[in-house]
């Protein structure tokens, strides 16, 4: 039960993607609002996963377990009922904490529940469930919003994305009453309430900017509140480490600080986890907007990925005691040459790219990422002792977080830098495209100049946007020349040559779209890589294993 709430929370973190331009429309909420629709609940997450860990540690963690989930629950059916955009925001912000309260447990249970020869087995299951959950999330969502569900007369639109929670997290808390037993560390330690105030502080310091900054030009705030929070976290160290010198009980174990595996491990963690939700945010963007894909058809894309990152992590359970850390290795080799492998598909399809093109290199990457993940925590916790498992638990899925929004912030720097900046060499190709066409229909040569330079103008302001779906203002909207976009008849029957430019412009305009994103997002792929083979170099730094898998395996025979 804890591995199927799991999957519910981190499917949240990317099914909401796929349902903005639906609540966008039915709530009339500005660009704003949908973006703290989304922040709201990484935010809340992010800083509050440390204390949730220490929470079970204190409380018990069948008992925060059930509180979160149960909690995660009602604020699902309060999202799917959302009247307005800031009951949205609220209630995504209320499933963020309880979230944070629950996930650390899971982690938890199966440090403390499992014995060592099993607990790679666990750990395994539990990567595949990270691995499916992280990619999955577009397609479900597109398959919901694609069903048009109505109760009644009454279309539920994008609802059913938080309604389908429901059923599962009353099941997943039935489940834990029947099942799950409790835990807690042996010395019951006391909440520090400090530590609690400083790591949220510095915590929420450093996301806000990492999830905000691009969005807002990255102003000079951003760049101070990420410094502050540095500074902050760095005297939250030393404060657990004197609170732990005069025998008190700190929010995170300094031991845990001592531990060379987790040190090097967490820092792995970040810089892995820093390229995998990176690289899917540049995949759908390149593929809804670059290729015009529906939501549908980018999840069914991305499917290859998930089934082989699920199959990869049931294998590594039987790989992982023989090569040690080193199947570590083998994951990311395979993550880089599954990112070439992609490059290259791309560079040599362009455009006309399809999905089954994609196939190869996309299981590759699956299979990679189900030999790093599950094998990671697994090492990650091999060595921390139960009383510690919450707080060690919270510090990792905390590190994920971080890393996961601070490589979503650089990429996002380099794909639409790189679409801004290519934008005018589009532009330009294109507008000489258009103009031949238009003149081929016969539309007169002041008109050809005026719809060529406003092509130019609002595709270089489009491609400038934060927002790239927006249609910038005093620029035509191009929904409404799709009806006549791909019917050559339209411009035989249209009252004029004037009246056909829409039709001439839609395809033009798209293909200039395409040819930026391909160039923006194949440039992005290099961050991806830098990612994937700094994780490979620094897995040598990681101590061999021990007491990883229990007398039957070293843990490391190499």
């Amino acid at each position: 039960m804890v591995l199927i709430a799991s999957f519910m929370i981190l499917l949240d973190i990317s099914i909401v993607n796929v349902a903005i331009p639906s609540v966008q429309r039915n709530l009339g909420a500005t660009y704003a609002e949908i973006q703290w629709v989304l922040a709201g609940y990484q935010l809340a997450y992010a800083v509050v996963l440390i204390t949730g860990g220490r929470l079970g540690d204190i409380f018990g963690r069948k008992r925060l377990f059930i509180i979160g989930v149960s909690g995660f629950t009602l604020a699902s059916l309060i999202c799917g009922l959302a009247p307005s955009p800031v009951a949205l925001i609220a209630a995504r912000v209320f499933q963020g904490l309880m979230a944070a309260l629950m996930y650390p447990q899971v982690l938890s249970v199966i440090q403390v529940s499992f014995p060592p020869r099993e607990r790679g087995t666990a750990f395994g299951i539990f990567g595949g469930v990270i691995g499916v959950a992280t990619i999955s999330g577009p397609l479900l969502g597109g398959l919901l919003i694609q069903a048009d569900i109505h109760i009644g007369s009454q279309a539920l639109l994008w609802r059913p994305i938080f309604l389908v929670n429901l059923p599962v997290g009353i099941g997943a808390v039935i489940a834990a009453f029947m099942f799950l037993r409790e835990s807690r560390a042996p010395s019951a330690p006391r909440l520090d309430i400090p530590g609690v105030a400083l790591a949220t502080i510095g915590l929420f310091l450093i996301a806000f900017p990492l999830v905000e900054g691009r969005d807002a030009g990255w102003p000079i705030w951003a760049f101070a509140m990420l410094a502050g929070g540095a500074l902050v976290l760095v005297a939250f160290r030393r404060y657990i480490l004197m609170r732990a010198a005069r025998g008190g009980s700190p929010l995170v174990e300094p031991q845990l600080f001592g531990d060379r595996a987790f040190v090097v491990g967490s820092t792995i963690a970040m810089v892995f986890f820093a390229g995998i939700p990176a690289f899917f945010l540049t995949f759908s963007l390149y593929v809804q907007i670059g290729l015009g894909f529906s939501a549908l058809h980018a999840g069914l894309t991305t499917l290859p990925f998930a089934l082989c990152s699920a199959g990869a992590s049931g294998v590594s359970i039987r790989l992982a005691p023989k090569l040690g850390k080193r199947i570590l290795s083998v994951g990311c080799v395979l993550l880089v040459l599954g990112v070439i492998g992609l490059w290259i598909t791309l560079a040599l399809a362009g455009t006309g790219v399809s999905s089954v093109d994609m196939i190869p290199a996309l299981a590759v990457c699956g299979t990679g990422l189900g030999f790093v993940v599950a094998p990671l925590i697994n090492i990650l916790l091999a060595g921390i002792q139960a009383g510690s498992a919450g707080s060690a638990s919270g510090v990792l899925t905390t590190v994920q977080q971080i890393g996961g929004a601070l490589g979503v912030a650089i990429v996002g720097i380099i794909f639409f830098g790189q679409v801004s900046s290519y934008a005018p060499v589009a532009a330009q190709s294109s507008a000489q495209t258009l103009a031949a066409r238009l003149v081929s229909t016969g539309v007169p040569a002041p008109a050809v100049a005026t719809a060529t330079h406003t092509f130019t103008r609002c595709f270089l302001a489009q491609a400038g946007s934060s927002d790239p779906s927006a249609t910038p203002p005093g620029c035509p909207v191009q929904s409404a020349t799709v009806n006549c976009a791909n019917d050559p008849a339209r411009l035989s029957i249209a009252p004029g040559p004037l009246a056909a430019i829409p039709c001439v412009v839609a395809p033009v305009a798209r293909q200039a779209v395409a040819e930026d994103f391909d160039h923006a997002f194949r440039d992005g792929l290099f961050f991806e890589l830098a990612a994937f083979a700094l994780v490979f170099v620094m897995v040598f730094a990681l101590p061999k294993p021990k007491n990883l898998y229990g007398p039957s395996g070293d843990g490391d025979r190499g």
